[in-house]
């Protein structure tokens, strides 16, 4: 197992949880914290684990092609199927249910701007990013991403499987170019409007071509350093956001995430690498599945409760959702995803 990964899985998921606190508190009247820009890194931290997923399944990928010289479809997309669906499936049955029957059975108002059929046949087949865009309720809004992933893996497997070993980082390369052209001089207005930021996985798809081929090409410690600086100073403050458009700015994320999880996954931190962060990083799925429905319910009983306190509401209601998704999350991993894990070995 490669090092520090599985933890910056949970810090990942934790800055959407922190992105989406802001925006549920904003819409239901609740003080939020609003004055620090590590609290509005939802998109970012989104990228990443696009970036990340990227360099671990086409690490897999590439290692399987040079090893056997090709690629078993069916046990790829097995692996997939048992860790996305039951809990993506699970989500995608409680959103609907909540939002069309649930939320009208307690007497609240929940405008439906889609058609429910194809709503339901949107999130069975794999593309809740388009159903997103109707804004059909934040539990199923947080599902757009897995959408994206499971589609580019839809495309990128078959490819690997028909392509010769050593057009692989030629193809990740190409790929990655023309497809970010073709995303950002919306030449096909759908792939923004739907968010199908590919470009982030095969990026990634590169950076793990490097880290497979031990080409040691980026292996210099300034090179760390200032990737490393870059990073604290995409998550921490706003200076590349407000200084750079918006080609120039997914140019900076694609190269630094990348060569982030790259130079995290060549040597243990052991402040990342501790058993209580790769334990918080094994059920960050279900940290960043889950924390939506737990928003639902925090934010009932805040709704009937009065703290006069602005600061003390904020510090009461973040901890409570932030503290019950782990627990929810730890505990579907425990007795709920875990079985369908285990079918893998």
């Amino acid at each position: 197992m490669l090092p520090n990964l599985t933890s910056l899985r949970f810090f990942l998921a934790l800055f959407v949880v922190l992105f989406h606190l802001s925006e549920f508190a904003l819409n239901r009247g609740f003080p939020y914290y609003n004055n620090h820009p590590i609290f509005f890194k939802g998109n970012e931290a989104v990228y990443v684990f696009f970036t990340l997923s990227g360099f671990l399944i086409i690490r897999n990928l590439i290692r399987e092609k040079f090893t056997f010289g090709k690629i078993n479809l069916i046990q790829f997309y097995k692996k997939r199927a048992l860790r996305i669906f039951p809990l993506y499936y699970l989500v995608l049955f409680i959103g609907l249910v909540y939002y069309n029957l649930i939320l009208q059975f307690f007497g609240f108002e929940f405008e439906r701007k889609y058609n429910l059929v194809e709503g339901i046949f949107q999130g069975i087949f794999f593309l809740p990013n388009i159903l997103a865009n109707d804004q059909p309720g934040g539990i199923l809004e947080v599902l757009w991403s897995i959408g994206i992933e499971e589609q580019f893996y839809l495309i990128i497997a078959p490819i690997f499987f028909l392509i010769n070993r050593k057009y692989i980082l030629l193809f990740l390369i190409g790929f990655t170019f023309i497809y970010a052209l073709i995303f950002h001089l919306k030449v096909l207005p759908f792939l923004i409007q739907y968010r199908m930021y590919f470009y982030f996985f095969s990026m990634g798809g590169i950076l793990s071509f490097i880290e497979f081929k031990n080409f040691n090409k980026l292996d210099y410690k300034i090179l760390e350093i200032l990737n490393y600086t870059i990073f604290i100073i995409i998550f921490f403050t706003n200076i590349f956001q407000e200084n750079l458009s918006d080609l120039g700015l997914h140019l900076l994320y694609s190269l630094n995430f990348s060569a982030t999880i790259y130079y995290l996954s060549k040597k243990s931190i052991p402040i990342l690498d501790s058993k209580v962060l790769n334990y918080l990083g094994s059920i960050s799925y279900g940290i960043y599945m889950y924390h939506a429905i737990i928003f639902q319910v925090v934010g009932f009983i805040f709704l009937n409760i009065k703290i006069n306190n602005d600061s003390l509401h904020i510090v009461l209601f973040y901890s409570l959702v932030i503290s019950m998704t782990i627990l929810i999350s730890s505990l579907s991993y425990k007795y709920f995803e875990s079985y369908f894990l285990k079918l893998n070995d």
